[in-house]
């Protein structure tokens, strides 16, 4: 159960807590809804790096869930800050899509294949032996490598396909460097969420469906956390996790008598 410590911020996941496949989970639309008419910032979190939160807006409204621009946080906004406080104004060569590369512009980086500080690793369904190549060997030559979240695969209707931790760990094998993953379960990219709402981790809770990125990453970011039922984590695989959420519950629906005032 969620102890009666006051919860003014939420964060949840997408995929697995609001949508499965682009179907809306039952539940999800009523608790945007509720903290909309309410007005308490909240934050969805995808590892997603391939769409801008422009074009997550669109496709989470074709599924029927009305969430503003402002409030969707992906794994690309989270890598483009990691990189503007590191480094600023630097330079990246990018393997990824519109999400990744417009994330990283806008926090004034300079995409470039020429003695770049960064290989920035992203998600895309079109990962080219060519690209690949040159991200070896700018990082043989001395470029730090980072990816937007270690994911070995993803879900499609046709079945898995690789995911950005699958084309890391090839790269990694071929340099002999790891690179730094910001999105989850790095609580960093909770820590950047929670900046992003001028929040603080003991009046947020987290809500997630894998036991593996969402919930070890909101309990590491000092946050309670609910897993939902309705995604990746099965109820009989929570038991063989050595943490556990503040609660488990069956779906998004049961969350909403929390958000009773």
């Amino acid at each position: 159960m969620i102890d009666e410590r006051p919860i003014n911020t939420w964060l949840t996941d997408m995929d697995g807590v609001l949508v499965r496949e682009e179907e809306p989970i039952p539940g999800a639309a009523e608790f945007l809804a509720k903290l909309a008419e309410a007005d308490v910032p909240f934050l969805v979190l995808t590892n997603n790096s391939i769409y801008t939160p422009r074009d997550l807006r669109v496709r989470l409204l074709r599924s029927g869930l009305d969430v503003p621009e402002k409030s969707i946080w992906t794994s690309a906004l989270a890598t483009a800050q990691f990189l503007a406080d590191q480094r600023p104004d630097g330079s990246a060569y990018v393997v990824g899509e519109a999400g990744l590369t417009t994330a990283l512009h806008e926090v004034g980086y300079v995409m470039t294949e020429n003695d770049p500080d960064y290989v920035v690793l992203g998600e895309t369904r079109t990962y080219s032996f060519e690209a690949i190549t040159r991200a070896i060997r700018l990082i043989e030559g001395g470029a730090r490598f980072i990816a937007t979240n270690p994911d070995p695969s993803g879900p499609s209707p046709q079945g898995t396909l690789p995911a950005t931790g699958s084309v890391a760990a090839l790269i990694s094998a071929a340099t002999k460097r790891e690179p730094y993953y910001v999105g989850k379960p790095n609580p960093l990219m909770m820590r950047s969420a929670l900046n992003q709402l001028e929040a603080h981790s003991e009046t947020t809770v987290m809500i997630g469906d894998r036991m593996d990125t969402d919930i070890i990453s909101g309990l590491e970011a000092g946050m309670r956390t609910i897993l939902v039922e309705t995604g990746s984590t099965r109820p009989g695989q929570i038991e063989t996790f050595p943490f556990r959420p503040t609660s488990v519950v069956s779906s998004i629906a049961d969350v909403l008598p929390l958000l009773e005032i």
